[in-house]
Protein backbone atom coordinates (compact mmCIF):
# COMPACT_ATOMS: atom_id res chain seq x y z
CA UNK A 1 0.00 0.00 0.00
CA UNK A 2 1.36 3.53 -1.17
CA UNK A 3 1.78 5.66 1.74
CA UNK A 4 0.41 8.99 1.35
CA UNK A 5 0.46 11.05 4.44
CA UNK A 6 3.91 12.80 5.15
CA UNK A 7 6.40 10.18 5.95
CA UNK A 8 10.26 12.27 5.50
CA UNK A 9 11.86 12.42 9.17
CA UNK A 10 13.68 15.10 7.92
CA UNK A 11 11.56 16.65 5.18
CA UNK A 12 13.33 20.08 5.43
CA UNK A 13 16.92 18.40 4.91
CA UNK A 14 15.96 16.19 2.11
CA UNK A 15 14.30 19.16 0.26
CA UNK A 16 17.30 20.73 0.54
CA UNK A 17 19.78 17.93 -0.58
CA UNK A 18 17.65 17.30 -3.53
CA UNK A 19 18.29 20.89 -4.40
CA UNK A 20 21.93 21.21 -3.99
CA UNK A 21 22.00 18.16 -5.84
CA UNK A 22 20.82 19.74 -9.29
CA UNK A 23 22.96 23.00 -8.16
CA UNK A 24 25.16 23.86 -11.14
CA UNK A 25 23.65 21.04 -13.58
CA UNK A 26 22.26 21.67 -16.83
CA UNK A 27 18.90 21.19 -18.13
CA UNK A 28 19.52 18.54 -19.01
CA UNK A 29 21.69 17.03 -16.71
CA UNK A 30 19.23 17.46 -13.71
CA UNK A 31 16.39 15.57 -16.08
CA UNK A 32 18.86 12.71 -15.54
CA UNK A 33 19.80 12.85 -12.19
CA UNK A 34 15.96 12.62 -11.81
CA UNK A 35 15.59 9.60 -13.91
CA UNK A 36 18.39 8.02 -12.33
CA UNK A 37 16.84 8.83 -9.01
CA UNK A 38 13.52 7.79 -10.04
CA UNK A 39 14.98 4.38 -11.00
CA UNK A 40 16.92 3.74 -8.08
CA UNK A 41 14.20 4.64 -5.68
CA UNK A 42 11.97 2.53 -7.48
CA UNK A 43 14.39 -0.60 -7.02
CA UNK A 44 14.12 0.43 -3.31
CA UNK A 45 10.50 0.23 -3.05
CA UNK A 46 10.28 -2.76 -5.19
CA UNK A 47 6.81 -3.39 -5.24
CA UNK A 48 4.68 -3.45 -8.49
CA UNK A 49 1.69 -2.70 -7.10
CA UNK A 50 2.83 0.21 -4.61
CA UNK A 51 4.90 1.98 -7.67
CA UNK A 52 1.77 1.55 -10.39
CA UNK A 53 0.16 3.14 -7.46
CA UNK A 54 2.67 5.69 -7.47
CA UNK A 55 2.45 6.61 -10.80
CA UNK A 56 -1.24 6.91 -11.23
CA UNK A 57 -1.17 9.45 -8.32
CA UNK A 58 1.73 11.19 -9.69
CA UNK A 59 -0.21 11.64 -12.95
CA UNK A 60 -3.15 12.30 -11.76
CA UNK A 61 -3.42 13.73 -8.17
CA UNK A 62 -7.17 13.26 -8.29
CA UNK A 63 -6.90 10.21 -7.56
CA UNK A 64 -5.55 10.31 -4.20
CA UNK A 65 -7.08 7.82 -1.59
CA UNK A 66 -9.49 9.53 0.97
Amino acid sequence: MLITTPNLTRPDDSYAALIAAHEGLSEAESHALNARLILILMNQVGDHAVLAEALKLARDPAAAPA
